[in-house]
């Protein structure tokens, strides 16, 4: 069966899809199969809320250890948005202490067709967004994103996310070729406040993790 929960530390994780919107350069997935022994790579695509509900279940006492559940696994959880609405409510309703972060590209709105923030406001508790770079240009460098004004796209989600009063953060993964991609950390910061979120860099390294 699938790993669509595995553990990294004391962290429980969803790994929902493999489907993403982006093919960003840095991406563990075309690095390795598994994250600490789990493989990624599932073997359908069509995972439902309950095949994930059930595998929530036959760990719930580890999940629970945690104190937290991420949706961020080989793909973009949203593009999954109404099976990880399911999971929210049944987390929310068996396990009201357990926390619920997503962790996304920001292209929820575009691959839904609709502001799917309101809703994400009742179900989780933070968001990080993968902001990336400082402008489009570096970002569709990086990010290699499969449609057009996705870099926008992503910056419009965050500002409606804080608008929200969700508890939002941007990310960026520094020190990945440095010499070919001129990551402006101060610029992604102020980017990042200017939203309304809070900043995180994360170094880049081989295994992920």
């Amino acid at each position: 069966m699938s790993n669509l929960v595995y553990f990294l530390g004391q962290k429980a994780y969803i790994n929902i899809t493999n489907a993403c919107t982006n093919a960003c350069r840095f991406c563990v997935r075309d690095i390795k199969d598994d994250v600490k022994g789990a493989n990624l790579w599932l073997d359908v695509q069509n995972v439902k809320a309950d095949d994930v509900i059930e595998q929530i279940k036959n760990s719930a006492q580890k999940v629970l250890e945690g104190g937290e559940i991420i949706f961020c696994g080989y793909g973009e959880p949203l593009i999954k948005f109404e099976e990880v609405k399911k999971i929210c409510q049944y987390i929310r309703k068996e396990m009201p202490k357990l926390k619920i972060r997503i962790n996304t590209n920001g292209h929820g709105n575009f691959v839904n067709k609709k502001n799917i923030v309101p809703e994400l406001k009742e179900l989780v508790d933070s968001i990080s967004i993968s902001l990336n770079a400082q402008n489009e240009d570096l970002y569709n460098r990086l990010s290699q994103p499969k449609f057009e004004g996705a870099y926008q796209a992503m910056l419009d989600f965050a500002q409606e996310c804080t608008k929200c009063g969700i508890d939002t953060t941007m990310s960026v993964v520094s020190k990945f070729r440095e010499d070919e991609y001129e990551l402006d950390l101060k610029k992604c910061e102020e980017i990042a406040k200017n939203t309304g979120a809070k900043f995180r860099n994360r170094e880049w390294i081989k295994e992920g993790y």
